[in-house]
């Protein structure tokens, strides 16, 4: 954990400080002794906060970066963005959950990956060297991804919903394309997009032919989406998945999902909250959970 050399710092001078603070009690009766315990008694406390502000860990889920869309430009400056929140969240943070959709168009070929993104994969790099873990739940724009991700930036990926006890809670976690009711038309095109064979007739194509056409197809599926930005209520799919899913699963604390693009916090049941992380294009929302409760928050830079 990031967190352990600075512990054992404090340690080492909390063992400094009550050392002279016992040499102080047992020269009491010189005046210089007792400014010095004085002395010693205030930093005790300065050294006792910060030792419990470091024991503060938060868990950090955030989604739907879509770096690459709408152009080189404005990808840019979010990506300096997001790493900016990163560095910012990492010294406290105990683990990282990227819930999909961090790139808006990803594949893989053998010996080529996307040109772009430096910053936002080195950082994840150096984050995960340092002993932090980050997982990594693909999405619908970037699925496409054959071990690049965990090889080089040591991610955790996961390709399905994943079900985890952290702090405590019980979370239901997946990006969220595909779940619930209705969409049979992208459901059907997803068991294409996963299917090896496909996968290895789109790998034949050259890069410039499909990211070219990646990237109409996501323009498209953008306008489709630009009117709901308002909750539906019982209309929302995955909403209505939650209630689905506490069938099986009735102890269920926290669903969080991206995809929906809207930041999202409702209560489903008596003790389950579905949290949606929005993204990062309109709001820059990420959930936060600090082994009590779980926060839907906005990063200001």
């Amino acid at each position: 954990m990031l967190l352990s050399f600075t512990n054992v710092k404090l340690r080492i001078i909390s063992y400094f400080y009550f050392f002279f603070e016992k040499k102080c009690i047992k020269f009491s009766k010189n005046i210089f002794y007792n400014k010095l315990r004085s002395f010693c008694g205030i930093f005790g406390y300065f050294i006792l906060f910060l030792w419990f502000i470091s024991q503060i860990v938060l868990i950090y889920f955030a989604s739907d970066f879509h770096l690459g869309a709408p152009n080189h430009a404005e990808s840019l400056e979010r990506e300096k963005k997001i790493v900016g929140w990163l560095e910012k969240i990492a010294p406290q943070a105990q683990e990282i959950y990227l819930m999909g959709d961090v790139f808006d168009f990803w594949f893989e070929y053998r010996t080529v990956v996307p040109k772009y993104f430096t910053r936002l994969l080195g950082c994840i790099a150096r984050l995960t060297d340092a002993g932090l873990p980050i997982h990594y739940f693909t999405g619908n724009h970037d699925l496409w991804t054959f071990g690049y991700l965990e090889q080089e930036l040591g991610v955790v990926l996961h390709r399905e919903p994943v079900i985890k006890t952290l702090g405590g809670a019980k979370f239901y976690l997946a990006h969220g394309d595909g779940l619930g009711p209705h969409d049979a038309k992208y459901k059907l095109m997803k068991k294409a997009f996963v299917n090896p064979n496909f996968q290895w007739i789109l790998a034949r194509f050259h890069p410039n032919f499909t990211v070219r056409l990646a990237n109409h197809w996501s323009e498209s599926s953008r306008k489709k989406n630009r009117d709901s930005k308002v909750f539906l209520g019982a209309e929302e799919w995955l909403y209505q998945y939650c209630f689905e899913v506490l069938k099986t699963e009735p102890d269920i604390n926290y669903f969080i999902f991206g995809h929906r693009h809207l930041p999202i916090d409702v209560q489903v049941s008596e003790n389950a909250r579905y949290l949606n992380t929005g993204d990062w294009i309109n709001y820059d929302s990420f959930v936060s959970f600090d082994g009590n409760n779980a926060v839907l928050e906005y990063y200001k830079f």
